[in-house]
């Protein structure tokens, strides 16, 4: 099989982080939101996690930010890498621009990997992609696992269960912070293997508040190549800018059951 071909199987690699876009922007809580003195249900947890992340959906309508992507590959192709830096904006509903303002490296994992990357979370932004990619009741089974100190505080862990085998879901475990009620970080492997060039893939993302809002802050994603390889790709996130919040009513109480929709909460996993 030809060395591309081999750089190809990467190429699978964007589907794992659109597994996450939604979860990306989050802000702080509502007013009247407090953490609990005692533990709560995982109903109850999921419950608010739903309820805060419509709010804070209907307030983030635009953001810019930077990012690097660094790329290594360890194999039997030998060890190649290469990394780009990205400005990004995005305005609510649905619309997401990306500027690539410097690469260097392996020219193959840059086309086949990193510019994928950009054009997966384009597509995962899309209103026909968001629904099954939801962090929801819907798609997921919640198991309370217990409490965990944080910088900022407490979290809840919760583990994650998709309820069908799909590669747009993961299975894995969040930490949901008490006092927000946003996703802090996530660990987590795709619920179906996406390739039949890879083994497994282990992701783990971390998210950090910024000026009221919980955005992403760190990306890593392992991937074991079927025939030889390991893969370890990492995003940081930097410099960001909230360009546009919108004030907003009372939720809807069909709106309470749900994640947001990623036209204001991504990208990107997340």
């Amino acid at each position: 099989m030809s060395r591309n071909t081999r750089y190809a199987a990467q190429s699978d690699l964007p589907v794992f982080l659109t597994l996450f876009c939604f979860l990306i922007l989050q802000a702080s809580p509502g007013a009247g939101e407090t953490p609990s003195s005692q533990n709560l249900s995982v109903d109850t947890i999921v419950s608010k996690l739903a309820a805060a992340n419509q709010r804070r959906a209907q307030m983030l309508q635009g953001y810019r930010g930077k990012r690097i992507y660094h790329i290594d590959y360890h194999g039997f192709l030998g060890s190649h890498s290469a990394q780009m830096q990205v400005a990004v904006t995005c305005t609510a509903p649905d619309k997401k621009d990306f500027q690539v303002i410097s690469q260097s490296g392996t020219k193959v994992l840059i086309n086949k990997v990193l510019l994928r990357l950009l054009d997966s979370e384009k597509e995962a932004f899309q209103e026909r992609n968001r629904k099954q990619m939801e962090l929801n009741p819907a798609n997921y089974k919640f198991t309370l696992l217990g409490t965990e100190a944080t910088p900022g505080g407490k979290s809840y862990v919760l583990a994650v269960q998709p309820r069908e085998a799909s590669k747009f879901l993961y299975a894995g475990k969040i930490w949901v912070d008490a006092t927000d009620f946003a996703v802090a970080k996530m660990e987590g492997e795709p619920a179906k293997n996406p390739s039949v060039w890879i083994s497994r893939t282990r992701i783990e993302y971390v998210w950090a508040k910024t000026d009221g809002f919980w955005l992403p802050a760190h990306n890593q994603s392992i991937t074991q190549v079927r025939l030889g390889g390991t893969a370890i790709l990492t995003i940081d996130y930097t410099d960001y800018q909230i360009t546009k919040i919108a004030q907003f009513g009372p939720l809807h109480g069909s709106d309470k059951g749900i994640l947001p929709d990623p036209a204001s909460v991504t990208p990107d996993q997340h």
